[in-house]
């Protein structure tokens, strides 16, 4: 029985935990040692790491505290931010990542994603598309967590991804983000619709029945999430959190129900 994952994003800037509004107002959370501690409790499915910061400062993320991060870690885990070349990846798979997330290179040069599938593996690799609407009301693609907008076409731009090898697409929804509202369902669902490969939604969540609505139309491999894992109450009081097997078990009940989910 298929079962997709259901996943804590951590954003990291200075190596601490923040977390954002639509990109901006980062508000700090914690540490990121800890969060894994209380996420392993709680037996997460996996944890993905972003380092909003790395891009702009010219670095990737910190291959100490990735290692720190895989020595304490029980569940797979991801990491983002900056990387931009095969060395820094191989870096990373040694300190313990099982995959890398790469979305400002993908966009500046389509062609990394080929070569790091090629070097690495499909399955190592997951490209973010960060996406939102521009002043116009055209869906657009974001680099530089967000600062920075690309006349492309989304939807060729994630088949191009696919053609190149990645192995996973996470769909990033901007305007949705930290809203706590719900997934933006009608344009993650245009872009599952357009490629094969394994899908994971991020972006507005806050509750699972966010989950459940987003499957009344198509099943996803991944459901992520950064809010609803990190705060509680109207108040937003940090309080990392993760739904408990029976939270788990109705989502994945309403998911069987669905002949979308891609394998």
């Amino acid at each position: 029985m298929y079962r997709p994952r259901i996943i804590p994003v951590l954003l990291l800037k200075n190596n601490a935990l923040v977390k954002s509004i639509q990109f901006k107002d980062y508000k700090y959370i914690g540490d990121p040692i800890n969060a894994v501690k209380i996420y392993n409790e709680l037996e997460a499915d996996e944890i993905i790491f972003l380092d909003i910061e790395a891009t702009k400062n010219g670095k990737c993320v910190d291959f100490q505290l990735v290692k720190d991060i895989g020595e304490e870690a029980n569940m797979p885990f991801g990491v983002g931010g900056g990387i931009s070349t095969l060395n820094q990846i191989e870096q990373l798979i040694h300190a313990g990542a099982e995959k890398v997330v790469i979305c400002t290179e993908a966009i500046k040069r389509p062609e990394f994603i080929r070569e790091a599938s090629d070097e690495f593996g499909s399955s190592t690799i997951t490209v973010c598309l960060d996406f939102g609407k521009s002043f116009f009301g055209k869906t657009k693609l974001f680099s530089h967590s967000g600062k920075k907008s690309h006349a492309l076409n989304t939807l060729e731009f994630a088949k191009k991804m696919e053609d190149f090898g990645a192995g996973e697409l996470i769909l990033q929804s901007i305007d949705f983000d930290g809203k706590m509202r719900g997934y933006n369902s009608e344009i993650s669902i245009d872009f599952a619709s357009s490629v094969s490969i394994p899908i994971t939604v991020l972006g507005g969540a806050g509750s699972m029945e966010d989950l459940r609505t987003l499957n009344k139309n198509y099943g996803f491999n991944g459901y992520a999430a950064a809010s609803m894992f990190v705060f509680q109450g109207k108040q937003r009081g940090v309080l990392i959190n993760y739904p408990s097997k029976d939270e788990k078990e109705s989502v994945f009940k309403s998911i069987e129900k669905n002949n979308f989910v891609k394998s």
